[in-house]
């Protein structure tokens, strides 16, 4: 390599060591297997939810009452050692209770602040349709900056940082629809169902002696590791050809005839976020459009708003990514590095 400054010739730069991915997969496991101990017969969730996490992105759950959205985020957050806080949202919660505010002491004769509970490792924002938009948008900046700006002052947040908010679909008095913006920064957006018979068994037998006599929550990892392994899977390789797939797959959402409102490029962004972090996981150093079709349902399906006429006919946001998948030609080119 030429310097064109003085015509000197530099020393070739070693391309970058791959990931250690076989590292990170043995510690996905050791996340996830903590946290399956307490979310049962929900392993394919507690993946998706892990992935969310090591992708750096925030997780919607929307579900009925009683199904573990509450358990499977402070299960995820204990796996880690990560501080847990949640927000009940409520129609007069105000943006303050969730960012924080700036009192005057008067024995100090200055301003404290008084840091609010989005100063953690796991934020659970529950029922967060019930806040008004206001409040609602006082996360925005939160989940798209890590930071929150409190009197004109910016305050980093931790890492670690993930929100998982919860949403009921069945009892709508008194909620709020979430913005399209707002939407759109959440990575992934899960229903957990209920579950099977065997786990719900398990459930049961968990809480017949009371909170007392339940196991204590097992830490597997540590923050610094699990930083460390975002790390790793920012670093793993995606094929031009893999990187074309999903923005056709983004493309063929925006149009649908049924969509008004197709994927957006953040969208595509957070389905190769994950997808990376799902190669890792199966120990993989590459992309594959498996991994691709494996999370496009859970990454895209909020993202796209239909017309009145295709829902009023019956259309799904979910149909409409399971056809841009079946139109778009998968690659079939070796996608390694």
């Amino acid at each position: 390599m030429t310097d064109l400054r003085n015509g000197t010739v530099l020393a070739q730069q070693p391309p970058p060591p791959p990931p250690d991915v076989a590292a990170f997969a043995r510690s996905f496991r050791s996340l996830t297997g903590v946290v399956e101990q307490t979310v049962h017969g929900q392993a394919d969730h507690v993946a998706l939810a892990a992935t969310c996490l090591l992708a750096e992105g925030h997780l919607l759950i929307e579900d009925v009452p009683g199904v573990g959205k509450t358990s499977l985020a402070t299960a995820l957050a204990a796996a880690f050692g990560g501080r847990f806080r949640r927000i009940q949202f409520t129609a007069d919660l105000l943006p303050g209770d969730i960012t924080g505010v700036t009192v005057y002491d008067q024995r100090r004769n200055e301003f404290t602040l008084h840091k609010g509970p989005v100063f953690a490792n796991v934020v659970l924002a529950d029922e967060i349709n019930r806040a008004s938009p206001k409040t609602q948008s006082a996360l925005l900046e939160v989940m798209s900056e890590q930071q929150v700006t409190i009197d004109g002052t910016r305050h980093r947040l931790e890492s670690p940082f993930l929100v998982v908010a919860t949403q009921n679909p069945v009892d709508h008095d008194g909620t709020y629809p979430l913005p399209e913006a707002q939407l759109d920064r959440f990575l992934m957006r899960l229903e957990l169902g209920y579950p099977d018979h065997g786990a719900e068994r398990q459930i049961l037998a968990g809480h017949r002696g009371g909170a007392a006599t339940r196991p204590r929550p097992v830490t597997a990892l540590t923050p610094e590791q699990v930083r460390d392994m975002a790390a790793t899977a920012r670093s793993v390789h995606v094929d031009d050809q893999v990187a074309d797939y999903m923005i056709r797959i983004a493309a063929a959402t925006r149009a649908a005839e049924q969509t008004r409102l197709g994927v957006s490029p953040r969208g595509t962004v957070a389905l190769q976020r994950a997808a990376q972090v799902w190669a890792a996981a199966f120990g993989r150093e590459f992309v594959t459009p498996d991994d691709v079709v494996a999370l496009a349902p859970w990454v895209l399906t909020h993202r796209i708003l239909l017309t009145a006429d295709a829902e009023f006919a019956g259309a799904t946001a979910a149909g409409v990514v399971q056809a841009a998948l079946d139109a778009v030609p998968v690659p079939r080119q070796p996608v390694r590095p």
